[in-house]
């Protein structure tokens, strides 16, 4: 660890950081093993990780404050960012698939300007087919039938954002 003399930082600061690592090693240590093979750590790193898993509070504490001072050596940026991602993987889609729904939703409302809309955004869509499958989604609404249009809807607008994405 690096003292306030030699990076400028106050010892409250350098705690306030080091807390901050110990907290992250905590959250390694609860991660599934399969997670953690993505992580780019050293192998004395990972087994600082395996070890913990196992110990009592006491020791677990003890071993915690050992794997901070591992950590600072780790790229911790990298593993913040892998961590995000094995805690929240589908993050991206559920973003994505709210976007589908709100464009499923605009169409069915709006109709003729939000097609013009979409072909703006996205060029390769089909006018004939998006105001068919929009058509037939309102009559189903109407008579009070599944929403088997509507999915379709859905479908199509999925795999014309997939195409640009």
């Amino acid at each position: 660890m690096d003292y306030p003399e030699d990076t400028g930082k106050s010892k409250s600061k350098i705690k306030r950081e080091f807390l901050r690592v110990q907290e992250l090693g905590r959250e390694l240590v609860e991660l599934p093993e399969k997670h953690l093979i993505k992580f780019p750590l050293r192998e004395e790193t990972f087994d600082a990780i395996r070890a913990a898993k196992s110990l009592n509070r006491g020791a677990r504490q003890r071993q915690l404050r050992y794997l901070g001072g591992l950590l600072v050596h780790e790229p911790l940026e990298a593993i913040s960012e892998a961590l995000q991602n094995a805690l929240y993987p589908d993050r991206e889609a559920v973003e994505q698939f709210h976007e589908i729904e709100i464009w499923r939703d605009k169409l069915l409302a709006d109709g003729e300007p939000a097609i013009d809309e979409l072909i703006a955004i996205v060029p390769a869509t089909e006018r004939q087919k998006m105001r068919q499958l929009i058509r037939n989604s309102l009559r189903e609404q109407k008579q009070g039938k599944p929403p088997r249009s509507a999915r379709l809807l859905f479908k199509y607008l999925r795999d014309l954002f997939d195409s640009i994405a």
